[in-house]
């Protein structure tokens, strides 16, 4: 039985041996390389917000876009403004939103609130802060080509602040362009409309949120 044992193992060690031998040091070392840089691709980072001033105040979410964007898309602004909030108040400490539907409210009457200065709109709004966002290009297909799917949403992002010496002024400015599907060439075949909005929101909230508190993300989103 103990002889039987030792051959086994030593035919084991040989082979194990045989499959080593066959592979050379420059394969070893590559697929060492291979498995290295796939590791490095998976890595994720913290990443500080970009704006901290949100913590620990009332803010108010404010969407404006083009009125022709909105006639082609009538529920953009309003989704924006419910779940931009909504990511808000689950992520930054402290932070109060203005109710969604007050703001929505406030603009329907009050059709001129674009050309208001910053400082009034957050007076009006009787908040701290206010979140501008101003989207100015919003599609899911690429200009005159209805059969082929690639979403952008595009948005200047602005934060007032009803305190600060020049309330007329945004204390910081950002741009936020987001893409789906991150795919070329993506059928009207392969998706629907309702699809290719829905996971375009989602991906510009998310970047848009991110703004605003440390979160985590892919160190190489692009991969």
């Amino acid at each position: 039985m103990v002889i039987s044992i030792l051959r086994k193992r030593v035919l084991l060690a040989g082979a194990v041996a045989l499959v080593v031998g066959g592979i050379s040091g420059c394969q070893i070392f590559g697929l060492a390389g291979a498995v290295s840089a796939q590791l490095e691709r998976s890595k994720q980072i913290e990443v500080l917000a970009e704006y901290d001033g949100l913590r620990n105040h009332t803010v108010a979410v404010v969407v404006q876009s083009d009125p022709s964007m909105l006639y082609e898309f009538p529920t953009v602004a309003a989704n924006v403004t419910a779940n931009l909030s909504a990511r808000l108040a689950s992520n930054v400490g402290g932070v109060r939103l203005l109710d969604p539907r007050v703001v929505l409210q406030w603009q329907y009457q009050t059709p001129h609130w674009s050309s208001l200065p910053y400082g009034q709109i957050a007076s009006d709004l009787g908040v701290e802060r206010v979140v501008l966002v101003d989207v100015y290009e919003y599609r899911l297909n690429p200009p005159g080509n209805t059969w082929v799917w690639d979403g952008v949403c595009a948005a200047t992002i602005g934060v007032i602040e009803a305190q600060s010496l020049d309330a007329d002024e945004f204390a910081a400015t950002f741009s936020v362009t987001s893409r789906f599907p991150d795919l070329e060439g993506v059928s009207r075949e392969s998706a629907n409309a309702r699809q290719i909005e829905t996971g375009l929101l989602t991906k510009f909230l998310q970047e848009a949120s991110w703004l605003f508190f440390d979160h985590i993300e892919d160190k190489y989103p692009d991969d």
